[in-house]
């Protein structure tokens, strides 16, 4: 087995859903919009082409069109099962090369759980991906608890995606070069996997894992400190260590951080079991990627585990029918 890519995006070639994806991408300026859809819309020949050039045997796919945010709940649980149907399609044309996270409708939790469950069990996608708040709700928030359980029950992990805050920070006002993917997605997506992990989600649901692009949203360089100030907080810190849970209950992937300084970090304050490849297409390149950790030195066996192992653990790529 080659290498595994845990976050690869596409987004159906259809109006409403690329329109929906737009609303999610305002900085994003037009130029870049078309260059970059002809890749995103594509899961056919030339994505395999770029695959293979980029050593990736196994493509995860997720839905850019993200139904969080603020958004009508019927919409929200159509454009995720119309989602849910084709990434399906496209992993029973090409298994060999393909397995796919669900989109996962949040308005109506319960609703929310069904369809994942729907996703999982009828359509063999073998997770989900998360993009931020549902309507200003994080998913600390206790009326999420019926998805978590539904997560847990199915024995599938939750991509936490990075997103935009429910309401722009003053200290980014005026500042539209830290938007996005340079520094708001960041602040934002940790602080929200902080939400979690404070509000108790790992302990209620011990059994949960999720993902966090970027190689952990800046989390594994702030594992002592999360300790030592959640002790000054003993009446809202959890009763394991900050630390021990992010160690039990999140995995980190390269996705979009192509750097040997953060995966030396990743690697030292999680565990070589807890680190996982990903490349961020279309946004980042797969042969930039292949060719950065190829060039990194690693241990064959941390190596194996990093490319694909950790990902067939994970995800039970490995096992009978999966």
């Amino acid at each position: 087995m080659g290498k595994i890519a845990l976050e690869e995006h596409m987004v159906l070639d259809r109006e409403d859903h690329l329109d929906r994806w737009r609303t999610l991408v305002p900085m994003i300026p037009e130029q870049f919009l078309q260059r970059i859809l002809p890749p995103l819309t594509d899961t056919s020949s030339r994505r395999l082409e770029l695959m293979d050039q980029g050593e990736v045997d196994l493509a995860m796919l997720s839905n850019v069109a993200s139904v969080q945010g603020f958004l009508e709940p019927q919409a929200a649980l159509r454009i995720a099962q119309e989602s849910n149907d084709h990434l399906a399609e496209v992993v029973r044309a090409r298994p060999d090369r393909f397995a796919a996270f669900a989109t996962t409708p949040l308005q109506h939790p319960e609703e929310g759980a069904k369809e994942l469950q729907r996703a999982v069990e009828q359509l063999g996608l073998v997770g989900t991906m998360l993009f931020g708040h549902t309507d200003g709700r994080y998913l600390d928030d206790r009326s999420f608890d019926p998805f978590w359980e539904r997560a847990q029950d199915l024995g599938v992990p939750v991509y936490l995606h990075a997103a935009d805050a429910a309401t722009l920070p003053v200290s980014l006002s005026g500042r539209p070069e830290l938007m996005g993917a340079t520094w708001s997605w960041t602040a934002e997506t940790a602080t929200h996997a902080l939400r979690i992990l404070f509000g108790g989600v790992f302990e209620r649901f011990p059994r949960v894992r999720v993902i966090l692009g970027h190689m952990g949203e800046t989390l594994p360089f702030l594992l002592w400190r999360l300790d030592q100030r959640a002790r000054a907080f003993a009446d809202h810190a959890p009763e394991v260590t900050p630390s021990e849970l992010v160690r039990r209950n999140i995995r980190v992937t390269t996705a979009g951080t192509f750097s040997d300084e953060p995966l030396r970090c990743a690697l030292d304050a999680l565990g070589e079991d807890n680190v996982m490849y990903s490349v961020d297409h279309p946004f980042e390149s797969m042969t930039e990627a292949a060719e950065w950790l190829d060039a990194y030195k690693l241990d064959a066996q941390v190596r194996a585990k990093i490319e694909h192992a950790n990902a067939q653990a994970l995800l039970k790529l490995n096992q009978p029918g999966a």
